[in-house]
C-alpha cells in the first residue's frame, strides 16, 4: 500500500481517505482529537499544540497514542494555523512527538512534512481505539432559561442548543478561514479557547465572523483553562479576547468565563 500524507481543517470529519494514511489535522492535540483521528483509522497524527496551555492539555493526545502504538506529533502554535491542515503541512514546524514517532525519526524541530514523511514507515494500525467519551454538562440552574451548557468540543452542538449559552473547550480558530465554521447554530453566546492566540491571531478568528450573526463571543486564555475540558474553562478561565457583541453586554478581557455566561445571561432576559 502506499501510505498517502493527507490533510484536515478538523479531526472531527475525517472520512475514508484518512484509514491507514498519515494525517496532518488542524484540530489541538488534546486526547479527545487524538482519539478521533486513531477512531477514524489514521496511521499516523500531527495536530497543533493549541500553545501547550493549562497542564499541557494542548499535547495530551500523544502519550495516548503511544498507548494505542500509534506515533503522533505536534506542530507549534506560532508556526501555522490551528484549524488549518494544509497550512500546517505547508508552514508548521513540530513542537512535541511521542515515544512511538521519536522511534522513528521524528523529532521536535522537523517540518511537518519531514515528520509526516517519517511516519510513513510506521506499521498499519492494528485494533480499534478504546471508546473515550466527551461530554456535555449544564452549568445553569434545572429550568433557568437561557441555559448555560459546556461541551468539550464544538462538534457536540445540537439543534436544541439554538439561543441557549454554549461554552465550547474548542479552539477560537475558523476552520480553513471558512466563516461559517465558526459554530453550527445560532447559539446566544459562546466561548473558545484561545489555543496560545498563535500565528496571524488564529486563536480568536471566530470573534469577528460570530459578530456578523450577532451571537456575543469570547475566547478563554489557554492558560488559565485546559483545550478540550468544558469544565476546565468554567471553572478557571479567563477572558482573553471579546467580540463587539459581547463587549455591547459589559464583557471585558479580564473577566472569568462565568461572568460572561452570566452577563450574557442578563442581557436577553
Amino acid at each position: 500500500m502506499d501510505i498517502q500524507i493527507v490533510t484536515a481543517p478538523t479531526v472531527t470529519k475525517l472520512g475514508p481517505e484518512h484509514v491507514d494514511q498519515v494525517l496532518i489535522a488542524g484540530s489541538h492535540g488534546g486526547v479527545y482529537a487524538g482519539y478521533l483521528a486513531a477512531k477514524a483509522g489514521a496511521r499516523a497524527i500531527i495536530l497543533n499544540d493549541a500553545g501547550g496551555g493549562l497542564d499541557g492539555a494542548g499535547f495530551a493526545s500523544l502519550p495516548y497514542l503511544d498507548d494505542l502504538g500509534r506515533p503522533g506529533a505536534t506542530v507549534a502554535h506560532d508556526s501555522a494555523r490551528i484549524g488549518d491542515g494544509d497550512d500546517m503541512a505547508a508552514r508548521g514546524i513540530i513542537s512535541h512527538v511521542n515515544e512511538t514517532a521519536a522511534a522513528l525519526g521524528c523529532a521536535v524541530g522537523q517540518t511537518a512534512t519531514a515528520c509526516a514523511e517519517a511516519m510513513r514507515a510506521a506499521p498499519s494500525p492494528s485494533g480499534e481505539a478504546p471508546a473515550y467519551e466527551e461530554a456535555r454538562f449544564l452549568f445553569s440552574a434545572e429550568g433557568e432559561s437561557p441555559a448555560i451548557w459546556g461541551i468539550d468540543s464544538a462538534s457536540l452542538l445540537n439543534p436544541d442548543d439554538v439561543g441557549q449559552i454554549v461554552l465550547t473547550a474548542s479552539h477560537g480558530a475558523l476552520l480553513g478561514g471558512e466563516a461559517a465554521s465558526a459554530i453550527k447554530y445560532d447559539v446566544l453566546a459562546c466561548a473558545f479557547n484561545d489555543a496560545g492566540v498563535g500565528i496571524e491571531n488564529i486563536g480568536f478568528s471566530r470573534l469577528p465572523a460570530l459578530d456578523q450573526r450577532k451571537i456575543a463571543a469570547v475566547t478563554v486564555a489557554c492558560q488559565t483553562a485546559r483545550i478540550g475540558d468544558a469544565r476546565s474553562m468554567w471553572q478557571t478561565g479567563i477572558v482573553s479576547h471579546v467580540n463587539q457583541t459581547a463587549a455591547a453586554l459589559g464583557v471585558a478581557v479580564g473577566d472569568s468565563l462565568q461572568e460572561f455566561a452570566k452577563k450574557a445571561q442578563s442581557g436577553e432576559s
